[in-house]
């Protein structure tokens, strides 16, 4: 940030003691300035605010003073800002920080400040306007006023801007947020805009009355998200918040360069409506008793499945059902997405340095008994996480996988040894949200009233893998995915496709929505090829009929369909009922 010259002298001040100046510019006699300085050594106050505590100064003279000081110029009251520059900064930012812009051009802001050596604030303020910010020394009263106005008559304030585009973005997430939407796309169509929810996973087009500018409406949107509008060659991250029918909605914001110009994506976060309990998400039965049983101890537990599955709210419900009054229970999040009561809650920084692996050691040095890692990512942060699961804490976190024993060969493939997985993974729920039939048309194609389409809301489908010590021993020994599966099988591990058919013959979901969301599950049952019935993976054959499904050496070796001889051992391999007469052995 560039600091200029005050207008009013051209000669620099910096050097200057502030109680100098004002004794100096006659503001102040050097009895009051003692009187001022005794309470700044008692209470460590600066200077000006004790002698605004006191009373001893006009706070105009001090502020004028104080931008004389620093030679930056010097605005009072009243303060009339920029239909323009209002816009380049969220009103929840200039009300927390004090701050008012006054004037916008293509690249330049300037802001009033009561404080210009809030150097936090300065640079929140360059990032969110993404150019240059110019500095005006104002009295704080003289910008808490402007600021009550501003609030007083936002209609008053919209009309000025003399756009619609700012009512337009801001109907377009207020109506998405009403119907229930997770995510809002925009994106270029010719000289316009396409629009589009995502409700309950599916996208659906929105209607946009009249001929809207789509580089008009990503404008307002990256005002909003604090990103740079100048920059449209590659992709930006943001997010904002807003007061929604006495909710705070966090908004995501994403652009990415397209074809015909950039296209947004605004993720709509309400963190004030955390799940209080795991049965909220649909989680019942043994998947229900598995998992409470896992989170009486410590380990890592983590939720897997693809984005949008819903793993960070069974995390949030998880951690709802713990004793926060007599635990020490921390979050680590990009972004914060539900408010917990009791809990501490930190957002991770990448740019400045807070990444999830730092943030995870500094937040094992707070003596926590509970942490909530956002994702695991990488290496490094599984390890840390591993080690602290083993010195005895709770670590919720979520990884990216399709099933739950593939979240296990995931960790492994990181290159986690095996034997801090082995030792630190304590369970891994897999799980995948379906849309639940309208209980008030009974799931009719057409809809009603209230569903669009016979779906009203989303259930999770769920499968907890708890490990065991069977289960450990086998990763030691860094058995595949297909052996972990089987081992946790045997332990009592159901599967999603078992979860959708109880929620099916409960009438909550219906097999077309199920078999939508989970299309093959991995070692999930195949038919048998004589009864079609359902055969367990890796079984040796059919439970219905007795229909051998697969074929084992005496030397433990597994034998594909048409082989005559153990490539292992070379013995002859035994007859199998599906292959034909010619390549039996013996024949």
């Amino acid at each position: 940030m560039s600091w200029p010259p005050s207008h009013r002298c051209s000669v620099t001040r910096r050097g200057r003691i502030l109680g100098a100046l004002l004794l100096e510019r006659g503001h102040l006699n050097q009895a009051a300035l003692e009187e001022a300085l005794a309470r700044q050594r008692s209470t460590g106050e600066r200077l000006g605010e004790a002698l605004l505590q006191l009373k001893l100064v006009d706070e105009e003279a001090l502020y004028e003073t104080l931008a004389f000081q620093l030679d930056l110029p010097y605005r009072g009251p009243p303060l009339r800002p920029a239909p323009d520059a209002i816009r380049r900064i969220r009103p929840a930012f200039a009300r927390r920080r004090g701050v008012l812009p006054l004037e916008a051009e293509d690249r330049e802001v300037q802001v009033a400040l009561s404080d210009p050596l809030d150097l936090e604030t300065l640079d929140d303020l360059q990032f969110q306007c993404g150019g240059r910010v110019r500095v005006v020394v104002t009295p704080p009263s003289a910008i808490r006023e402007a600021l009550s106005q501003l609030d007083a008559a936002p209609k008053a304030s919209a009309r000025q801007a003399g756009s619609p585009v700012p009512r337009l973005v801001d109907r377009l997430i207020r109506k998405a947020a009403d119907r229930g939407a997770s995510d809002l796309h925009l994106e270029p169509a010719g000289t316009g805009v396409q629009v589009r929810e995502r409700i309950d996973g599916i996208l659906r087009s929105v209607p946009v009355s009249g001929e809207t500018s789509g580089s008009a409406l990503l404008s307002r949107i990256k005002v909003l998200g604090g990103m740079d509008i100048a920059v449209k060659l590659r992709p930006q991250d943001g997010g904002f918040t807003i007061e929604h029918q006495g909710r705070t909605l966090g908004i995501r914001v994403s652009t990415l360069p397209v074809e015909e110009g950039e296209k947004a994506v605004l993720r709509i976060l309400n963190s004030d409506q955390a799940p209080t309990c795991l049965e909220d998400l649909g989680m019942v039965g043994d998947p229900l008793a598995r998992l409470r049983r896992i989170l009486k101890g410590g380990g890592v537990v983590l939720t897997a499945g693809p984005t949008g599955s819903g793993k960070s709210s069974t995390l949030s419900a998880a951690i709802s059902e713990l004793d926060r009054d007599e635990l020490n229970v921390v979050t680590l999040e990009d972004p914060v997405e539900y408010r917990l009561s009791g809990v501490s809650q930190v957002q991770v920084h990448p740019r400045a340095g807070l990444t999830f692996p730092t943030a995870l050691r500094a937040v094992l040095r707070q003596d926590p008994d509970v942490v909530m890692v956002g994702e695991i990512r990488d290496r490094e942060t599984a390890e840390i996480a591993m080690a602290a699961a083993v010195t005895g804490h709770l670590v919720l976190s979520t990884i990216h996988t399709i099933d739950a024993p593939s979240g296990i060969t995931r960790l492994l493939h990181m290159g986690v040894p095996p034997y801090l997985v082995a030792g630190g993974l304590a369970g891994i729920v897999a799980q995948r949200l379906v849309r639940r039939t309208c209980m008030a048309c009974g799931g009719r194609p057409v809809g009603c009233e209230r569903c669009p389409d016979g779906y009203l809301g989303r259930t999770g489908i769920f499968q907890v893998l708890l490990v065991t010590e069977g289960l450990r021993e086998e990763i030691v020994r860094g058995g595949s995915t297909s052996v972990l599966r089987r081992r946790a099988r045997m332990a009592g591990m159901g599967s999603m496709v078992d979860d959708a058919r109880r929620k099916v013959a409960e009438g909550v979901t219906s097999p077309h929505e199920v078999a939508r969301v989970l299309r093959e599950e991995p070692g999930e049952a195949l038919p048998c090829r004589r009864c079609d019935q359902a055969v367990p993976p890796e079984a040796l054959g059919c439970p219905h009929c007795g229909h051998p499904t697969i074929r084992i050496c005496r030397c433990g070796e597994r034998l594909r369909r048409g082989w005559r001889f153990c490539p292992a051992c070379r013995r002859p391999a035994p007859p199998s009922a599906d292959d034909p007469p010619s390549v039996v052995p013996g024949r």
